[in-house]
C-alpha cells in the first residue's frame, strides 16, 4: 500500500483512511425508490463510498466483469494475485490528486449496501474457551465445562447459507419447539430466550474440489477477508433440540454479516500469538507464527455498550478452522463463510452473548437503566469491529438487526 495521503476530505486519520478499503456491494436511488442498476463493488473512505465499478467502466474496462457487478464472488474467484491488484488500484485512485475529477465518490448516507458476496456454505465453530466454558457452566454445573473432545480439534455446525442476510435487515423472531425443565412436554410458540453471539466471519475466495485438505499455511491465499456476523440463536428451541445432533432451528432462521468484507492485506498489524493451547495438537492443526488477530468488538443494546469481547482471547485460530473444515475431504467453494463462534473473554464485560452476560437469564444485566436477559421484540442490536491499522485503527463495518414479533 502507498504511503501517500488520501485527497478524500475527512478520511486521513479516520477508522476507513487508506490503510483499510473494505468493499461492499452497493447501489444507489435514482428517485421514485427506484435504484441504479443490479449493484456493483464499492470501496470505503472516510464517510464516502468509491464507485468501484463506475471506476472500471471508465478506467479499466478489463476489470468491470471483476467490479461492475452486484456481488464480490467474481473478485474472490480471481485469486490473491488480482486481490492485491486491485486493492492497489483503489489506494492509487484515492491517494492520487489526478484522479479526483474521474472517480464517482458517493456519501455513505446516500448508498444501500447488498448481501456482499452470494453465501454458498456455511459453517460456524465454538472457538472461545471463555465462551464454551461459560456455556458448560451454566448447562452442566456439577459436571466438567469443557467436553473431552473441545482442546483437541475446533468444534462447528453446519449452519444454513440461504437464511444469512445483510447489516440492517430485520429480524422476526422464530417460533419451535419449546420446552422448559418444569414443563411436562413441550410447546410450540415464539421464542423466549432470543439471543446473539458476537462473531466474526472468513470469506473463502477460492474452489478446492471434493476430498483436497487444505493446510493451516494456505490460510492468507485462500481467506479472501472478515467481516463482522451475529448468530442469532434460540436458545429455548435449541435447548429442547440440540441433544443428540448439535443446533438446528435455533440457529436457522437468521444469521446477520456486516454489509463490508475487509480484506486481510487490512489486519497484517493486527496480527497476534493466540493465547496459548495448552494440549499437543495433531499435525494438521499445527501452524507457526502469529495466528490470532487483535480485533475489539463493542455490542450494543438499544443504544447502550452492554460488552466489549476482545477477538485476540479466542484459543483457535482461523487457519485452524479452515483446516478442520476441509482435513476430511469437504471441498470449499468462492463464497464460502465459516464463522468463528461467539467470541467472549475472561471477564463478565467481554462476553459475547446475552446467555452469558445475564447468567442463562438468572442474573439480569444493565443496559441504559433497564434489567435485561433476553432479547424482546423492537430490540435493536448493532456490532462494530475495529482492529490495529498501518496508520492507526481501522474499522470493520457494523452488524445491526432490530427483532421483529413472530408472524
Amino acid at each position: 500500500m502507498t504511503d501517500q495521503q488520501t485527497w478524500v476530505q475527512g478520511a486521513a486519520g479516520s477508522l476507513y483512511d487508506v490503510d483499510n478499503l473494505p468493499y461492499a456491494a452497493i447501489t444507489t436511488e435514482t428517485g421514485s425508490g427506484r435504484t441504479d442498476g443490479p449493484g456493483r463493488l464499492g470501496v470505503r473512505i472516510g464517510d464516502q463510498v468509491l464507485d468501484l465499478g463506475a471506476a472500471a467502466r471508465e478506467l479499466r474496462p478489463e476489470w468491470t466483469r471483476l467490479l461492475d457487478v452486484p456481488a464480490l464472488n467474481p473478485l474472490l474467484a480471481a485469486g490473491p494475485a488480482t486481490w492485491a491488484l486491485v486493492r492497489a488500484w483503489a489506494s492509487e485512485l484515492l491517494t492520487d490528486p489526478t484522479y479526483q475529477e474521474r472517480v464517482t465518490l458517493l456519501p455513505l448516507a446516500e448508498v444501500t449496501c447488498l448481501l456482499p458476496f452470494s453465501v454458498a456454505d456455511y459453517v460456524d465453530y465454538y472457538a472461545s474457551e471463555h465462551h464454551a466454558t461459560n456455556v458448560g457452566r451454566i448447562f452442566r454445573p456439577d459436571g466438567e465445562a469443557l467436553l473431552p473432545n473441545w482442546k483437541h480439534l475446533p468444534v462447528g455446525y453446519h449452519g444454513r447459507a440461504g437464511s444469512i442476510v445483510v447489516s440492517g435487515t430485520d429480524i422476526r423472531r422464530p417460533a419451535g419447539q419449546r420446552k422448559a425443565p418444569d414443563e411436562p412436554a413441550p410447546t410450540y410458540g415464539p421464542s423466549r430466550r432470543l439471543d446473539i453471539e458476537a462473531e466474526l466471519g472468513f470469506v473463502v475466495g477460492r474452489s478446492v474440489p471434493l476430498g483436497t485438505r487444505v493446510g493451516t499455511a494456505e490460510f492468507a491465499t485462500t481467506v479472501f477477508g472478515v467481516t463482522g456476523v451475529n448468530d442469532w440463536s434460540a436458545r429455548d428451541i435449541q435447548a429442547w433440540e440440540y441433544v443428540p445432533l448439535g443446533p438446528n432451528l435455533a440457529k436457522s432462521f437468521a444469521t446477520s454479516i456486516s454489509a463490508w468484507v475487509t480484506p486481510l492485506a487490512a489486519l497484517e498489524a493486527a496480527r497476534v500469538p493466540l493465547p496459548g493451547q495448552d494440549v499437543p495438537l495433531l499435525p494438521y492443526l499445527r501452524e507457526d507464527g502469529p495466528s490470532g488477530y487483535d480485533i475489539d468488538v463493542e455490542v450494543e443494546l438499544n443504544g447502550t455498550v452492554v460488552a466489549r469481547p476482545p477477538y485476540r482471547s479466542m484459543y483457535w485460530s482461523p487457519a485452524q478452522m479452515l483446516a478442520h473444515l476441509t482435513v476430511n475431504g469437504a471441498s470449499l467453494r468462492v463464497g464460502d463463510l465459516y464463522a468463528s463462534g461467539t467470541i467472549s473473554g475472561p471477564e463478565k464485560h467481554q462476553r459475547g452473548s446475552f446467555l452469558e452476560l445475564s447468567w442463562g437469564g438468572r442474573e439480569p444485566f444493565d443496559a441504559g437503566g433497564a434489567e435485561r436477559t433476553f432479547l424482546e421484540d423492537g430490540d435493536e442490536v448493532v456490532l462494530r469491529y475495529t482492529a490495529p491499522g498501518a496508520r492507526g485503527r481501522i474499522g470493520l463495518g457494523e452488524v445491526r438487526g432490530t427483532i421483529l414479533p413472530t408472524s
